[in-house]
């Protein structure tokens, strides 16, 4: 199955494009995307965070970090402090992960994801990522999408940092959308 089909992966923030997994998360019936260890799989590939397998503990370790991510980022968006507890997931999973930055052959940067325990190495590139976005200097930034149901993470990189949708083509054009029907 292809991963484009599966999720949405059009957010620039690596960690942001994660929470993403799960789709119209402020809507009525929110949809879980990450299924199955194998979904998990084509996520992180996608992502550029190659395993060769994700054992059901992988899925779980995932999903938590995913879930300690996302309530930071909100936090973050409401200019709160984050959970501790959330905090405290964020350092660990990218404490323990031995993932390295390396150029590929065409001279990319790509993730060796060498340790012993692949998928805890790709989860400390998204942790690392949440962790420089959510606690750097643009932090102010991000921002959580005003769209029906939505609520996706993003940073706002706009000019005046008034964008108020995650995605134009997506979020955007629905609420436009919506707005030409009624009226």
């Amino acid at each position: 199955m292809e991963a484009r089909r599966l999720f949405r992966l059009d957010n620039e923030v690596l960690a942001f494009r994660f929470t993403a997994t799960v789709s119209d998360r402020a809507g009525a019936a929110p949809r879980e995307r990450l299924t199955d260890p194998d979904r998990l799989r084509l996520w992180l590939h996608a992502a550029g965070l190659d395993v060769p397998a994700v054992p059901p503990a992988g899925l779980q370790d995932a999903l938590l970090l995913r879930e300690a991510v996302y309530r930071t980022g909100l936090a973050v968006a409401a200019a709160r402090p984050p959970a501790p507890a959330d905090a405290a997931a964020l350092n660990a999973t990218a404490a323990a992960g031995r993932p390295s930055p390396a150029l590929d052959a065409d001279g990319h940067a790509v993730w060796h994801l060498g340790g012993p325990d692949q998928v805890a190495d790709a989860l400390a590139v998204l942790a690392a990522d949440a962790v420089r976005v959510l606690g750097g200097p643009d932090r102010d930034r991000v921002k959580a999408c005003e769209g029906p149901g939505c609520a996706g993470l993003f940073l706002d990189t706009s000019r005046g940092t008034n964008r108020r949708w995650c995605s134009m083509n997506t979020c955007g054009n629905k609420v436009k959308k919506a707005r030409l029907a009624g009226g």
